[in-house]
């Protein structure tokens, strides 16, 4: 047996655009008896064909656009990955063309096993039925026997946490209990593939924290996860692989860290590089203006893709306009969910409590090479007086940049191809001993 659970070739799914009508259209009784005529004009056109009449294919002259355009991957079973990019990129579309909700306009999907899915809040519920009954048309749905439902029914039931409302219908239901009762049945119920769309969009944080340990869970028992969010942090922590659509077409395909890195670079609009040209629109007041801010190498490049190995240099341009002040320049290092790594100021002895008289000045601060982890780093630059505590500006994520790390064996990851944990990587000396 392959050891692919889905391959798409070439995908491409083309959506007709225009409003929908109502049954009282006239245009739309037209259609509906031109295609009740069809059958006829199809026999009509290979009566002409056989008597050597050319006859031009229809052609569709609506208007229209691709939701999917050229798409082409492989997932081997039992791995999990993070399907990202911006709404309207086509990923919905995807996963019901891998759910067979819909079918694709050109290309072919193969798909082995079968497909539990979330796509949106309640899809597969029927309204007028309790949750309990339709954790059991759920199961149905997937070729279930009811023995078998109800021997994981308790267990769902109490995942969900709506025991008190498991026998009510789900009409009245919240989006939180869709979410909760859907999630339940699609990770406990004996499906190979498992789609889930946004599924931590709704939900408190602790049911959050519980389907995440719940999709590691499921991936350990070799069970493949196609894995819908805007959570980046989510997907680095629960992917090795991520895939990023924009547009209909596959932009990225690679470690789920790198691609995130990439996605968030590109939707924040953010470089290694900023300058302000205009000082009266820079950061700052009439002590000191930023005017330019970048991520350098040693040899004195920028660069948005520092390699591990190397040291990393953040450099700050300022203008102080008047004199006879002391202040310090500051850098906060962040990750893209807003956790601070580490902050660091200029305690450079020539300047350190010493007024500063008017003039450009250029402060860098070196970040170690193998310190930082793979992945990408937000850059806050400030400048602080402290007597009087004023600060002078603020420029909030206004760089970025993604380290990378080689897997040459080198790092601190050595030999493993795998996730590393943790928002740092450094790499530290290590004495083993022999003592028998």
């Amino acid at each position: 047996m392959s050891d692919i659970a889905i391959r798409a070739e070439n995908v491409s799914k083309r959506y007709s655009i225009g409003a929908q009508r109502s049954l009282n259209d006239p245009m739309l009784r037209d259609a509906i008896a031109a295609a009740a005529a069809a059958p006829f004009r199809k026999l009509s056109r290979l009566a002409r064909r056989m008597v050597g009449t050319t006859v031009p294919d229809e052609i569709d002259s609506s208007p229209h656009t691709w939701a999917l355009h050229g798409v082409s991957f492989e997932i081997p079973r039992g791995q999990i990955i993070g399907l990202i990019g911006p709404n309207g990129a086509g990923k919905s579309t995807l996963l019901k063309i891998i759910s067979r909700i819909t079918e694709p306009t050109d290309g072919r999907i193969e798909i082995r096993g079968r497909v539990g899915s979330m796509l949106e809040v309640g899809t597969g519920f029927h309204p007028e039925l309790t949750g309990r009954e339709n954790i059991y048309l759920s199961g149905a749905m997937l070729g279930m026997k009811k023995v078998d439902i109800a021997r994981r029914l308790d267990e769902i039931i109490a995942f969900s946490g709506i025991e008190k409302y498991i026998d009510s219908p789900v009409k009245h239901y919240s989006s939180g209990m869709y979410v909760r009762l859907g999630f339940a049945v699609a990770a406990h119920l004996e499906s190979e593939i498992l789609l889930i769309d946004e599924v931590l969009a709704v939900g408190d944080v602790a049911f959050q924290r519980k389907c995440l340990a719940k999709m590691d869970d499921v991936q350990q028992h070799g069970r493949t996860i196609i894995f819908v969010s805007h959570s980046m942090p989510a997907v680095t922590r629960l992917c090795e692989r991520a895939i990023l659509i924009a547009d209909g077409v596959i932009q990225k395909d690679g470690p789920a860290s790198q691609v995130a890195s990439a996605y968030m670079l590109a939707s924040a609009s953010r470089s290694a590089d900023h300058e302000w040209p205009d000082p009266s629109t820079a950061p700052g007041n009439e002590v000191v203006r930023l005017r330019r801010l970048r991520v350098r190498t040693e040899d004195g490049a920028t660069t948005d893709a520092p390699e591990i190995h190397g040291a990393i240099g953040l450099e700050m341009v300022y203008d102080v306009l008047r004199p006879g002040l002391p202040f310090f320049a500051s850098f906060e290092i962040s990750d893209p969910s807003d956790l601070c790594i580490f902050s660091t100021r200029d305690l450079d002895p020539a300047w350190r409590g010493t007024p500063r008289p008017v003039g450009r000045y250029i402060s860098t601060a070196w970040i170690p090479a193998n310190f930082l982890a793979e992945g990408m780093h937000l850059v806050r630059a400030r400048a602080i007086c402290l007597d009087p505590l004023r600060l002078h500006f603020d420029a909030p994520n206004a760089v970025a940049f993604q380290v990378v790390d080689r897997m040459d064996g080198q790092g601190s990851r050595g030999d493993w191809d795998g996730k590393v944990a943790g928002v740092v990587r450094p790499l530290l000396t290590w004495t083993t001993v022999l003592t028998e």
